[in-house]
């Protein structure tokens, strides 16, 4: 797909979240609208993936670790037509199979359960061993969050990224710099995040984290021998004016009114 498409493509799955958001009335929308480009990347413009074999072995594995963004999955996942569409619309009811936090065991396209935080990146570290234990080239993705990698089991896992070479996983952070209760700096300060990165040993990239293609470009950069970690500056609520860079909107669902507004702003049709 082209830049354009994308860019109308990204809108639409926008609205999608925020229709799932709205019809079941909890989630996340900030975190779900700042990582549309991020999984946009992946998804359209570099992994090995197979709507029609999920689990066909040889795919990359792609690793939602703030799992809580799983909105943003489902859309892409169901436009690709891992499953339909009208699914998104059943989101955390009791008998759908797309509840609050990715659950492998029950979404088409889902590679690992996440949602306790660090958990994903953690696991990411370890499909990405057995991939180079196979012998096996198939890429690793991990995105994580701001609040996410105020976890210690998230350095934990960086470091044995770094010791292990483990240079077919990608970490990527939705770098928004807000949390649930507050901005990073209020909370727990992140620092020069690819400093800290570089030093765990990882190869760097700072990009803007709306810009599909310059993500893909550095997801695409060539293999250095360490693991890959790229930070998206984004801003959380991305797409919708009232929502963006606004930590009231972590985890809160848009009324009536607000959805339509938020819509309409998007120029999507409902």
């Amino acid at each position: 797909m082209n830049t354009i498409s994308l860019e109308e493509k990204a809108k639409q799955i926008r609205a999608d979240i925020l229709k799932m958001l709205y019809t079941c009335q909890s989630g996340h929308p900030g975190g779900s609208l700042s990582c549309v480009e991020m999984l946009m990347a992946i998804y359209y413009k570099t992994a090995n993936i197979d709507p029609k074999n999920p689990k066909m072995e040889t795919r990359d594995r792609i690793v939602l670790s703030k799992g809580h963004a799983s909105p943003t999955l489902y859309a892409i996942l169901a436009d690709l037509g891992f499953f339909p569409r009208e699914d998104l619309w059943h989101l955390r009811q009791i008998d759908s199979h797309l509840q609050g936090h990715p659950d492998m065991n029950k979404t088409p396209g889902v590679d690992v359960n996440t949602g306790s935080l660090g958990q994903g990146i953690s696991v990411a570290v370890g499909m990405a061993l057995a991939a180079k234990h196979k012998k096996e080239d198939y890429q690793i993705y991990a995105i994580v969050g701001d609040g996410e990698i105020q976890e210690g089991l998230v350095w934990e896992a960086a470091m044995a990224a770094a010791h292990y070479k483990l240079d077919n996983l990608i970490v990527m952070l939705d770098h928004n710099g807000l949390q649930i209760d507050g901005s990073n700096d209020e909370v727990m300060s992140l620092g020069d995040i690819c400093e800290k990165y570089k030093a765990f040993g990882f190869e760097c990239y700072k990009v803007d984290g709306h810009d599909i293609d310059a993500i893909t470009y550095a997801i695409k950069a060539p293999i250095s021998g360490k693991p890959k970690f790229i930070c998206c500056e984004t801003h959380k609520g991305h797409g919708v004016s009232f929502m963006s860079d606004q930590f009231g909107w972590h985890g809160k669902a848009p009324s009536k009114e607000e959805y339509e507004r938020a819509v309409a702003e998007l120029g999507v049709e409902l």
